[in-house]
């Protein structure tokens, strides 16, 4: 496991992947680099459902209790003024997605893992670029900042996730 430079006659994960041409390495290469790209694709996914189910959660919830203070309205019943809190939970069907798509962005990161490990400068660098690509591609910043008006006082907070390269710490 030394640093590398080979191109003909190297061999990654299988017997199977050996590269026998300039042509095949340089398809390595390029696949190699979209593996990355689909890994930043997964875990924008993951990210994107997370925050589909919480959206459809929150409409529900809206839903629910602007029916609820039609009914208060109606029947003048007394409105609770402490706070209250919804807890959402995913469903049996929900959670499998969820883990589905955590299973595949996890084993394209051991893949990607495994090729780095070989120390071919060619492959790593071509990681780097799918990196780059499917970060470009994949995870476009985009923010809502809640705006106040002259004089008033927004107690809103932005949120802003930031996870590490590996997408596993915060």
């Amino acid at each position: 496991m030394l640093w590398n430079w080979y191109t003909i006659d190297a061999c990654f994960l299988a017997e199977s992947w050996h590269i026998t041409s300039g042509g095949m390495f340089a398809a390595s290469c390029i696949g190699v680099a979209l593996l990355v790209v689909c890994l930043e694709f997964m875990r924008r996914l993951g990210k994107e459902h997370d925050a589909y189910l919480l959206r459809q959660f929150q409409r529900n919830l809206h839903s629910r209790r602007t029916a609820e203070a039609a009914e208060a309205n109606c029947c003048s019943s007394p409105v609770a003024l402490e706070p209250q809190y919804a807890t959402f939970r995913a469903t049996p069907l929900q959670q499998l997605i969820r883990a589905v798509i955590h299973g595949v962005t996890l084993g394209l990161a051991y893949i990607v893992m495994l090729l780095a490990m070989y120390y071919n400068g060619y492959i790593i660098i071509s990681i780097i670029l799918g990196a780059i690509l499917g970060k470009f591609l994949c995870d476009w910043m985009v923010v809502r900042i809640p705006l106040a008006g002259p004089g008033e006082k927004d107690d809103r907070s932005t949120s802003f996730e930031a996870a590490g390269p590996t997408g596993c710490c915060a």
